[in-house]
C-alpha cells in the first residue's frame, strides 16, 4: 500500500513541526533525514524551509 506514504498531504504545519524544522536545520540536517523525522515529503520541507528563510544541508 504506497499511499501511506501521502497520509499528511496538505496537512497546515503545526507550530511544533516548524519549531523541529528549524531545529533539525540549524543542526546541518540533510533534507531526507528531516523529511523523515518529520514525517513530510522532502518538497514540504523545502517548501516550508524556503518560507521560512532556512537553508538546509544537501545530501552529496
Amino acid at each position: 500500500m504506497a499511499e501511506g506514504k501521502f497520509e499528511r498531504h496538505r496537512q497546515p504545519w503545526r507550530q511544533d513541526e516548524i519549531q523541529k524544522l528549524h531545529t533539525l536545520a540549524k543542526k546541518g540536517m540533510a533534507l531526507k533525514a528531516i523529511a523523515k523525522a518529520l514525517t513530510r515529503s522532502e518538497e514540504s520541507v523545502r517548501d516550508r524551509a524556503k518560507e521560512d528563510g532556512l537553508s538546509i544541508a544537501k545530501l552529496r
